[in-house]
């Protein structure tokens, strides 16, 4: 009986291990899903104010067509985005044509001295700092479902339960530029 009762409570110490491990990393991959919905309601108002700014630019730099077109059409490709690795993608594609964009309207001082051209700048200057934030906030809870999936033993509870390793929010070859913070001169 007694040889019986160790391996009864060494297999009950491991299905409360695997539980316990499993939990976890369920734990920590909604609170990703959570990080990044907060990140989807930045995206949500940046995508609302893009149309705005590109009517705005339209009348001033008709001439620009190309580049905006080019805003326009990663707008779009961000907004048809379905997963979290899709919309990561398109975003950071959208973030590089708005950064063209800028660029561009350097050229046009009548444009940066237009009342509504400003205040949608400073209104994508706001959504660009709290998507800043939040995106550092959807990176650590990445970061820590990335390390629960990869360092032993959880990462072989999460091999048996299909949890990989996820994407992060990264900036790209655009980091750079991006990471700074958004400067509206007149």
């Amino acid at each position: 009986m007694g040889p019986l009762l160790v391996s009864l409570g060494i297999v009950l110490i491991l299905v409360i291990l695997v539980i316990s491990k499993y939990n976890r990393l369920v734990k920590l991959r909604n609170n990703r899903e959570n990080a990044f919905a907060d990140i989807d309601v930045q995206l949500k108002q940046r995508h609302d104010v893009i149309p705005q700014l590109v009517a705005t630019v339209k009348g001033y730099a008709a001439h620009e067509k190309e580049t905006l077109d080019l805003v326009v059409s990663a707008r779009n490709g961000a907004m048809n985005a379905r997963t979290i690795d899709e919309k990561i993608v398109a975003e950071n594609a959208l973030s590089s044509a708005l950064s063209g964009l800028k660029i561009t309207l350097e050229a046009y001082p009548d444009l940066k001295a237009n009342t509504n051209f400003h205040q949608l700048q400073e209104e994508i200057a706001d959504i660009e700092n709290k998507l800043s934030a939040v995106r550092r906030y959807f990176n650590s809870a990445t970061k820590e479902l990335n390390n629960a999936v990869e360092t032993f033993p959880s990462n072989i509870i999460a091999g048996m339960f299909g949890f990989k390793k996820q994407m992060m929010f990264d900036l790209g070859t655009e980091r750079p530029t991006l990471e700074k913070a958004p400067q509206i001169s007149f």
